[in-house]
């Protein structure tokens, strides 16, 4: 099986997906990753592998790989209930896109003064074997990365 480097779509703290406030991203539910708490200001979310964007919603996409791999950013929590508000897209679905092209212009400060979690999970779709995913080492210490950088490892 091929692996795939997920890399980092926002800046931020890196963030164990157990730690994620939500037991739809900590218990695995959608799929196994890492998260990334950003900056309180407005920043650009990049796609954090190359593929087709194969959902793009305001507050989250999935891109496919061309391994067939599917990842999901979600940029904070509950923040579908806001109708698109805070964030700016600047891709189509069904768009190629690069590792690190910008997807979507995020209003940090937005949603935080709306009372919301920003913190961005990102996910492999359907991957259901925790040890599938292998966190950078900046996830098990918490460090500061900037957008771009590795995030996590899936597959092997």
């Amino acid at each position: 099986m091929s692996t795939t480097s997920v890399l980092a779509p926002v800046a931020g703290r890196a963030v164990p997906l157990a730690d994620v406030p939500d037991p739809v991203f900590s218990a695995g539910m959608v799929g196994y990753g890492a998260a990334v708490d950003p900056p309180h200001e407005v920043i650009e979310a990049v796609a954090p592998v190359a593929g087709k964007v194969l959902k793009l919603m305001p507050h989250a996409y999935v891109i496919m790989t061309a391994d067939n791999v599917g990842v999901l950013v979600h940029l904070g929590l509950d923040t579908v209930a806001l109708d698109g508000e805070g964030f700016t897209t600047h891709v189509s679905q069904g768009d190629e896109v690069t590792a690190g092209q910008t997807v979507t212009t995020y209003d940090v400060p937005a949603i935080v003064a709306k009372g919301l979690n920003p913190i961005v999970p990102v996910v492999v779709m359907d991957e259901r074997e925790p040890g599938n995913i292998t966190p950078d080492e900046a996830v098990l210490e918490g460090a500061v990365l900037s957008s771009g950088d590795g995030l996590f490892t899936a597959g092997g």
